[in-house]
């Protein structure tokens, strides 16, 4: 809802979450600097379509792909970790311009450490999103862990946050407007394209 006198590029966010979950999402007092994110289950539902010359096909959801592109805007670095490969997600990594990504990863541990160590970050300043035992590990060592509902139910014991949406439904979104939030960046990443609508400088 606009707000009275401020003028039409402001509206209210419409988006909230409670004050301990936000306190939690905020991490320690530098804050998140970045969020890893599981493909499978996570970016998509969880299945895979396989062609009749065994290629593979995947589904994308893009309130997913622009929340992961305002994460960035906002100053946390998204990361994409991985067990498969295929040319569907590295091309999906790719046109969302996630410079940061192991695919194939069968130990996402080390892969992700890796990562991290490239970007100079340690867990105290990573949130992470999983759904199955292979991101259990990462989801333990994140200063803030998610899941999807859907998740297995390892994953969402460790999690500080169970969104309402599903993996590859807008999930990963739900993550990182929360993320925003709490860092303080929502508000203002919502009146960029408010700004470009009315005209305003």
């Amino acid at each position: 809802m606009a707000r009275a006198g401020a003028g039409p590029c402001f509206v209210e966010p419409a988006i909230s979450f409670a004050p301990e979950l936000l306190l939690a999402a905020r991490g320690p007092a530098d804050g998140i600097a970045a969020a890893i994110f599981d493909v499978d289950g996570v970016l998509t539902d969880g299945r895979v379509y396989i062609g009749e010359n065994g290629e593979a096909f995947k589904a994308f959801s893009t309130l997913d792909g622009h929340g992961l592109k305002l994460l960035a805007r906002g100053g946390i670095v998204p990361i994409v970790v991985t067990g498969r490969d295929s040319p569907a997600v590295r091309r999906r990594v790719a046109e969302l311009g996630i410079a940061h990504a192991a695919y194939g990863a069968a130990d996402k541990l080390a892969a992700a450490e890796m990562l991290l160590e490239a970007i100079g970050l340690d867990w105290s300043r990573v949130a992470a999103m999983g759904d199955d035992w292979p991101d259990l590990p990462l989801m333990r060592r994140a200063a803030f862990a998610c899941a999807p509902p859907d998740a297995h139910v390892e994953a969402k014991v460790l999690a500080g946050y169970v969104t309402t949406a599903r993996g590859g439904f807008g999930a990963a979104r739900e993550f990182c407007d929360l993320l925003l939030v709490a860092a303080g960046r929502y508000a203002e990443l919502l009146g960029g394209p408010l700004r470009s609508l009315d005209g305003a400088p």
